[in-house]
């Protein structure tokens, strides 16, 4: 298979995953649908996953995940330093993974695949081929 179509399906695959994550805390899914459902109940669960962080740094927490997680999803959907912000999706993903796994097991990280989005975002900063990405627009290849 074409590496520049793996490229783009990685790109877009992690990225809307991250912003359904998001909708869902806003509660822009279906309730029959929703893992958390709102904001508070993000928190909760939030508080949950991290229970060495003292509850008043909780919404922070929160905030900080949620915004990485736009910002993140925005440069890989239009291809911007992708293969920097793979590497800090992968990141974000692997501690995360890693917080559901001390705090609550490791079979809620397995059932939500969260280290095989982490392995693909970390696969994704490893391809270099540009396709439909901002970068190959801003930093013109200077080898040709």
């Amino acid at each position: 298979m074409n590496t520049k179509f793996v490229k783009l399906f990685l790109r877009l695959s992690i990225a809307t995953a991250f912003l359904s994550a998001v909708a869902d805390r806003f509660g822009l899914w279906p309730e029959n649908i929703s893992v958390w459902g709102n904001w508070s109940n993000f928190l909760d669960y939030t508080q949950a996953i991290n229970p060495w962080l003292p509850k008043g740094t909780i919404s922070i927490a929160g905030i900080i995940a949620t915004v990485l997680e736009i910002l993140f999803a925005l440069c890989l959907i239009i291809g911007f330093k992708t293969e920097l912000f793979a590497k800090l999706s992968g990141l974000l993903l692997l501690l995360f993974g890693i917080a559901m796994t001390f705090s609550t097991g490791i079979k809620g990280a397995f059932d939500y695949s969260i280290f095989t989005a982490a392995a693909a975002a970390f696969a994704l900063s490893a391809l270099q081929e540009k396709y439909w990405e901002l970068d190959s627009l801003i930093f013109k290849d200077t080898k040709k």
